[in-house]
């Protein structure tokens, strides 16, 4: 089970790519604003962390991790990563871009504190048709799939200050799982 565990492991690393470069977070950005879902989060977030790729892959137990930016008023201030760990149902694997929107100061300070992991009532809101990431360390929680060329947009929403968002890259995942997302922040 171990071996298995950090085989796993080690593929979505390798899916993920070591770093990602300049290019990825602008266009990763350019992209999530191309979205009318996130327009009002952008013009009046207090900052948000953005993750360029996200591999994510499963066999009964599953992984997934990805490197950031943070962004405080438009900066950036500090870099970020992702590992989740899940149990249950899950065959396949996959990649996506993430937002995490903060609200306010308190929810940024929050999350910038060192190691942040969400509660179990956050769940993601994925922005291309049919998507679906999971979100939380207790429960199991599934996003709202909407179209980006759509008039009829699923409404993210704040959950204690912070709202996520997805962007499907590709693959397949098929999943009924109890996940934990645990977030590292250090300063630029």
């Amino acid at each position: 089970m171990k071996r298995l565990l950090l085989s796993l492991m080690a593929a979505v690393i390798l899916a993920t790519g070591f770093s990602a470069n300049a290019d990825n977070y602008s266009q990763t950005i350019t992209d999530f604003k191309s979205s009318p879902a996130t327009k009002e989060f952008f013009n009046k977030a207090y900052g948000y962390a953005v993750y360029p790729t996200i591999g994510k892959g499963g066999l009964g137990i599953g992984v997934a991790h990805g490197k950031g930016l943070v962004y405080k008023k438009n900066k950036k201030v500090g870099k970020t990563s992702m590992t989740q760990l899940s149990i249950g149902f899950q065959l396949g694997g996959q990649v996506f871009s993430q937002i995490i929107f903060f609200q306010d100061k308190r929810s940024f300070d929050e999350f910038t504190s060192g190691n942040f992991e969400f509660s179990a009532g956050a769940s993601a809101v994925a922005l291309t048709a049919a998507a679906q990431a999971q979100v939380g360390s207790s429960g199991i929680s599934s996003s709202q799939g909407t179209d980006s060329n759509s008039t009829k947009q699923n409404k993210a929403i704040y959950h204690k200050g912070m709202a996520v968002m997805t962007l499907t890259k590709g693959g397949l995942m098929y999943e009924a799982a109890l996940a934990g997302q645990k977030y590292s922040y250090k300063v630029l």
